[in-house]
């Protein structure tokens, strides 16, 4: 088997492949995407911080001076909202929306939402124990990240389940050379949700609540604040990014430890290793299994030279299993201490809701495993087409 991104063997089987590039092409060109491959972890990790290259090459140069083809003109709406989050772009604008919206986001508010999540936890699982399970990935999963930032956000109630389908239509573009329609389907994604933000963004100017578009819009530095497209796009990136990890994450994470009963017993047995173990989930079947960069100016990856404009995929899947970093790398081990997986990221990129995504999963996992002790699993579950972001479609369960 190669590297084949749309191939359903393997998004379901990829590490075998990482294996074969690691040890015999660590950096390869890949042409079906015109992406230069990058497998094992030192150099995943050095390029995630370095400055020569980028999310986007558009604060230094044009499409045509980079030797790339224009954006089509209908996917304008897409990037409008898109680029005006942190994620896709560089310094200085990166480091002045970071510098705001961290100002709003802050570590103590998050540690400060622990009891709210545990509250949410609590009912969704008490929920779903008290029908005797169902699918695990749609009643808890899923539900659970959307409700914490919906409320954080302070979107309605009754219009929260309109973000779960706008993220999802949203995270189709990032898959390898997604087609028209899928592309289509993202504009008109980011319109329907920069229209509905803006909307409640310029209500809460007007009336103030206690939350975070609230926040993100009286957040004043030095005179600076938020524009309403940085307000608007901020927000979307943490929806995306504050709930799609999570779902994928408790999806995968729960299929390991089925796959592994050694370690789930051992986990039943000492709850203390929570959070070893969610560490341990990210890094052995990690949700974001690829992550691009632009090269701004040639480089020199492991001996192979990469020109100006290329575009780098690193392969996180494969650098979280590196055997030059990870004691038996394909081995999960809930209680792994020494485990520096890079599914968060590094350098100026790295995820700024990594804190928020711990208290879930951690909140998460505990409440399934005092409330449901001997779950397991009613059938093998099937992964979604998508490769970047990875996730089971479901895992039925019985409780």
């Amino acid at each position: 088997m190669r590297f084949d991104p749309w191939s359903p063997e393997f998004v379901a089987h990829p590490y075998g492949v990482y294996a074969e590039l690691r040890e015999q092409s660590p950096v390869s060109y890949y042409q079906p995407t015109d992406q230069w491959l990058v497998a094992r972890y030192s150099d995943v990790n050095a390029l995630l911080r370095d400055r020569r290259l980028g999310r986007s090459y558009l604060h230094l140069a044009t499409h045509e001076q980079m030797g790339r083809e224009p954006e089509p003109g209908f996917q304008e709406p897409f990037w409008r909202v898109i680029r005006a989050g942190m994620l896709d772009v560089e310094p200085p604008v990166h480091t002045r929306l970071r510098r705001l919206v961290s100002k709003a986001f802050t570590p103590r508010m998050v540690e400060n939402l622990r009891p709210r999540v545990r509250e949410i936890v609590k009912g969704l699982v008490g929920d779903f124990v008290a029908k005797g399970g169902g699918d695990l990935i749609s009643e808890v999963a899923e539900p659970l990240p959307v409700t914490v930032i919906a409320e954080m956000l302070g979107i309605p109630q009754a219009d929260r389940h309109l973000l779960r389908p706008w993220s999802a239509d949203i995270c189709g573009m990032y898959e390898p050379n997604p087609s028209v329609q899928a592309q289509r389907t993202a504009v008109r994604a980011c319109e329907e949700f920069g229209d509905y933000l803006r909307e409640l963004a310029a209500a809460r100017r007007d009336r103030p609540g206690d939350d975070l578009i609230s926040a993100l819009a009286a957040v004043v530095d030095e005179g600076d604040r938020l524009t309403g497209d940085e307000l608007v796009g901020t927000c979307v990136l943490l929806l995306n990014a504050g709930h799609e990890a999570t779902v994928n994450v408790t999806g995968n994470g729960w299929w390991s430890l089925f796959r592994n009963p050694a370690e789930l017993a051992r986990l039943r047995a000492d709850h203390s290793l929570i959070p070893s173990a969610v560490e341990e989930m990210m890094r052995w079947d990690t949700p974001l299994q690829m992550f691009e960069r632009w090269v701004l100016e040639d480089i020199t990856v492991c001996g192979v030279d990469i020109p100006k404009g290329s575009e780098v995929a690193l392969l996180f899947g494969s650098a979280n299993r590196d055997p030059a970093v990870f004691t038996d790398p394909d081995a999960f081990d809930v209680g792994r201490a020494d485990n520096p997986h890079i599914s968060f990221g590094a350098g100026i990129h790295f995820c700024l809701g990594a804190p928020l995504a711990r208290v879930e999963l951690v909140e998460s996992f505990g409440a399934l495993l005092r409330a449901a002790p001997a779950m397991d699993l009613i059938e093998e579950p099937r992964w979604n087409p998508g490769y970047v972001i990875r996730g089971l479609e479901s895992l039925k369960v019985r409780v």
